[in-house]
């Protein structure tokens, strides 16, 4: 199935969804509340974050750096800053209580299974969790993470022959026990986006805190996807807690 095109923008009515804080401090203590569930430390980042990359060199899967592999990198004066500044908020995310990780990403795993519902990361949906939980995220390099408002998409499995189709692969009715069928195989944490709607971009250096479904939000999660990179691209590089 081939989704709807997606534009994308940064301004008006596609924004309504995201708060946006001047601190760190800010972005941990504002609550989700009304239309936000996304909110975002707007940021503009100094240093070569490419460099970093460039340095580690070509990676055959995902790849987590430690604070002692980014201190062994040799780098220059803009490619030592950008480590400062990798280090720093490992550090502000851990001083808050969480377990950051920042991944160095040639490409996420597709999805293995051909069916109705695609459930890779490129496809848009929302992070789920068992307790009170959000998800923190930063992108430095090559593509930014893109988000959407709930009202310009709707689950694949809402959609009459998509249900119709992963019914036929359960093999039953559609009752209680197809609705644990759908969230063992995370089918209703995806979406698609409308026709005409529009995406937006998290940007470059902007640490954000996005709602997940979990109990207890007082808003719908945060829709959204990490971006499509082109074959031969450098790896991506990508703080997430």
């Amino acid at each position: 199935m081939s989704a709807s095109p997606v534009s994308f923008s940064l301004s008006g009515d596609a924004l309504n969804c995201v708060r946006y804080v001047g601190s760190f401090r800010e972005l941990v203590e504002t609550p989700f509340e009304g239309m936000v569930n996304a909110i975002c430390w707007k940021r503009e980042l100094v240093g070569d974050f490419d460099e970093i990359v460039s340095v580690i060199g070509e990676l055959d899967e995902i790849t987590t750096l430690e604070e002692d592999d980014l201190q062994s990198l040799d780098l220059s004066e803009p490619g030592a800053v950008a480590r400062d500044r990798l280090i720093e908020d490992l550090a502000l995310l851990r001083g808050a209580g969480l377990e950051p990780s920042l991944d160095c990403i040639p490409g996420y795993p597709r999805s293995a299974v051909e069916g109705a519902v695609p459930v890779d990361v490129y496809d848009f949906h929302a992070d789920s969790a068992t307790e009170p939980m959000d998800t923190y995220l930063c992108s430095y390099t090559v593509a930014c993470s893109e988000g959407a408002r709930n009202a310009d998409v709707q689950r694949y499995v809402d959609f009459p022959h998509v249900r119709a189709a992963v019914l036929a692969e359960y093999g039953g009715e559609d009752d209680a026990g197809f609705l644990e069928f759908l969230r063992e195989r995370f089918y209703d944490l995806h979406y698609r986006m409308r026709a005409g709607a529009s995406a937006y971009s998290f940007g470059f250096g902007n640490m954000w805190r996005i709602a997940t479904l979990c109990p207890g939000s007082p808003v719908p999660p945060c829709i959204h996807r990490a971006p499509t990179t082109r074959p031969g691209d450098p790896a991506r590089l990508l703080l997430i807690s």
